[in-house]
């Protein structure tokens, strides 16, 4: 069984069935590993050993009956989560000597599951902007995006078949979409952040990444729920989300092509793509202009991000400057500028928008939107512009990017789904729809 062929949902299946232990799938993994890290570079921590003994375990628990929905899937896990017997670094020499003492929620979620935890991935500083050392599996010179760089490169080099990753602006949907693989924001609050890097209680969301729109709501699955420890998670019913990405919409879905104020930052190849996509939509997609107040999103998102760093990230600010990057302190630096006017009016106007848009979905089953700007950028000092998840970021609602389309260097380019608050569901369905309708 080819480990970088079959599907995390397949894998699962084979290991129940006895068709392959666990300890010969994560075998093929360090293999891929072997091969590929040295020039891709995803992991920050990875240790054979560790790895393989997580499966023998694993294997000894399939003998004796037990079974997760997860059960001896490798996943890799961002280095801002933190994990007990790995290190958790979060992008910075400041933490290198951090101990975790205890699992993060998603990481216990994912051994309750039976997953098996492969590493830790590569992160930009502190999860911001300035790179790591990862690199893009399609061309080496190019950026894989940030800030779950070394999530979304694992995945799409088939170094792991899932990985969990997290996004404040557009570093779950952005590295996706670079990298050419299915990335995953849920709808603020259906995954605990409790024991990962907090950059803004606002705007941090958990994601995912995998090879398809199934896998992504497998391990999605696995992570969903009320988290005492994250008083911001949901009570809401859990959504079943594998369930919805093998049924057909009840109708013929109807897609909004918002046009976003900033559609000129679009590469002219990329706009290209989309009008191809959007003749093959032909009735069943409206373009539509947002209010003109939402023009100001970009600008309230960076008035909550930025205060919030300056909040969580003062502590490193205060006794160890010297560590960090420009571009960290620049933004800690305007952050403690804003007035709490300011701040509080960011923060009203998530409320104004969601209003908007719940009323919107109403009439539409999705928005459909670039990912990115366009194909991954040459070049590994910066991680791109996260501009086309911002404004739904800043709302919580769930997005999906799908790896659909190409540049003109052949390099993937993600078509971004949104949907309205908790309808995750409706979500996977729409991304099964439109990637069976786009690529056959």
């Amino acid at each position: 069984m080819s480990s970088a062929k079959n599907s995390a949902v397949e894998m699962v299946q084979a290991i129940k069935k006895g068709e392959i232990s666990s300890e010969e799938l994560v075998k093929s993994y360090i293999d891929q590993i072997k091969k590929k890290e040295k020039d891709i570079k995803a992991f920050q921590f990875f240790d054979e050993e560790l790895a393989l003994a997580q499966a023998k375990k694993s294997d000894a628990l399939h003998q004796s009956g037990q079974h997760g929905d997860l059960h001896g899937i490798p996943v890799g896990v961002k280095d801002i989560f933190d994990t007990v017997d790995m290190p958790t670094q979060d992008g910075t020499e400041i933490h290198k000597n951090n101990p975790s003492l205890n699992d993060c929620t998603v990481v216990s979620k994912l051994k309750q599951a039976g997953a098996i935890i492969m590493g830790k991935t590569v992160t930009t500083e502190l999860a911001y902007y300035s790179p790591g050392k990862t690199k893009n599996p399609h061309d080496l010179s190019r950026t894989p995006g940030g800030s779950s760089s070394g999530s979304a490169a694992a995945v799409a080099s088939h170094m792991v078949p899932l990985a969990v990753g997290s996004q404040t602006n557009g570093s779950v949907i952005r590295p996706a979409s670079y990298c050419g693989v299915v990335g995953y924001k849920p709808t603020k609050g259906l995954v605990s952040r409790h024991l990962v890097m907090q950059i803004s209680r606002t705007l941090d969301h958990v994601g995912v990444f995998a090879n398809s729109v199934e896998d992504a709501a497998l391990i999605s699955e696995q992570l969903i729920g009320h988290d005492k420890q994250d008083p911001d998670t949901s009570l809401n019913p859990k959504p079943k989300l594998l369930n919805a990405s093998k049924e057909k919409p009840p109708m013929q879905p109807l897609f909004a092509y918002i046009k976003l104020p900033f559609m000129n930052k679009l590469d002219k190849d990329t706009a290209e793509g989309f009008g191809e996509v959007k003749d093959e939509l032909k009735g069943q997609l409206d373009e539509i202009e947002l209010p003109k107040n939402f023009g100001k999103i970009p600008e309230w998102h960076k008035v909550i991000m930025e205060s919030d760093m300056a909040t969580s990230f003062s502590e490193e600010y205060k006794k160890s400057k010297n560590k960090l990057s420009d571009k960290i302190i620049e933004a800690i630096e305007r952050g403690m500028k804003y007035t709490s006017m300011e701040y509080n009016n960011a923060l009203s106007q998530i409320d104004v928008a969601n209003a908007y848009f719940k009323q919107f979905f109403h009439d539409y089953d999705a928005i459909l939107t670039p990912s990115a700007c366009g194909e991954a950028s040459k070049g590994l000092q910066s991680t791109g512009d996260p501009i086309f998840s911002t404004v739904w970021t800043y709302c919580g609602m769930p997005s999906i990017s799908l790896p659909l389309l190409q540049g003109e260097n052949g390099l993937p380019v993600g078509i971004q789904l949104v949907s309205s608050l908790f309808d995750d569901e409706r979500l996977f369905r729409n991304a099964s729809w439109l990637t069976n309708k786009i690529k056959r």
